[in-house]
């Protein structure tokens, strides 16, 4: 994307975080906004904040419900006569143990972080190819490229978001859009303070020393918008989880599979299975006598 002037914005989670940078900083290019966020106090800040210099038209909508991203869609369609720049940028994560998140749990990550991006991008894609300089960009994580424990759903959904950014590259860079995978690491935001949470768990943060600023991440990935970039990945601690899975990827298994309770573990399921076995012998001889 060549120039930002007077480009027309459509942007999710822009209430607070990384969302809100961008919206600052865009409108400070002199980008027309419409910003999208579940949270109407959050959006009505922004939206007065960046108001004296550009257009800007807001909508809350729950990117979980579809009939809500239904109804957002529409009413951009009603005002909106182009769309030039499609950030994909609201996200929520889960934290605790993976057998321990219900269904609907799942349903609602996999909802906001990846069916709504494919969902709007998919609405938004005929009248993008009709700009110009028209560009996409989908916030995806340094989670979809490393896993960890305990957070199974977001690294699920940031991996297939992802693939979703580079299969659209493949196709639609040929015809003149350009598409971006962000991938951050740790962010000075309120993800993990608004992370759902198994109910003995709680959502450790990162230290500060190893997040980056929103107001960076908003930076590098204009920065990336501008230079059309296949994918940007900020913060050291990512460049390092990155270049280790790309060339040492063992080392990373190794830290995940390594556990000084592993082996006490499985001794007391073997002693369990054990007694099982022992359990359902006896029980099988008093069986065996009674049909005799």
């Amino acid at each position: 994307m060549e120039t930002f002037h007077n480009k027309t914005v459509f942007l999710t989670g822009a209430a607070s975080g990384i969302g809100r940078e961008l919206a600052l900083q865009l409108s400070a290019l002199g980008c027309n906004l419409y910003l999208v966020d579940i949270d109407e106090a959050g959006l009505q800040n922004v939206a007065q904040t960046v108001r004296q210099t550009v257009r800007v038209r807001t909508r809350v909508c729950d990117l979980a419900d579809a009939a809500s991203i239904s109804s957002m869609l529409t009413d951009f369609d009603a005002h909106e006569d182009v769309i030039d720049l499609l950030i994909n940028n609201a996200g929520v994560a889960y934290y605790g143990p993976t057998h321990a998140m219900s269904q609907q749990q799942w349903d609602w990550l996999m909802q906001i972080n990846l069916l709504a991006p494919i969902r709007v991008t998919n609405h938004f894609l005929p009248r993008l190819m009709e700009r110009p300089d028209a560009h996409i960009a989908n916030m995806c994580s340094i989670s979809g490229m490393v896993a960890g424990g305990r957070f199974a759903a977001y690294h699920t959904s940031k991996f297939g978001l992802i693939g979703f950014t580079e299969a659209l590259r493949a196709e639609y860079g040929r015809k003149g859009i350009g598409v971006t995978a962000v991938c951050p690491g740790p962010v000075q935001t309120n993800l993990y303070e608004a992370a759902a949470a198994a109910e003995d768990g709680r959502v450790p943060a990162p230290p500060g020393f190893l997040c980056a600023s929103a107001a960076r991440v908003a930076a590098l990935t204009i920065r990336s918008i501008r230079r059309n970039k296949r994918q940007v990945v900020i913060t050291p601690m990512a460049h390092g989880l990155y270049q280790l899975k790309r060339f040492a990827p063992g080392l990373i298994d190794f830290a995940n599979q390594f556990s000084r309770k592993k082996k006490r573990r499985l001794a007391e399921l073997q002693q369990k299975e054990l007694e099982r076995l022992a359990s359902k012998s006896d029980s099988d001889r008093v069986n065996s006598r009674r049909v005799a």
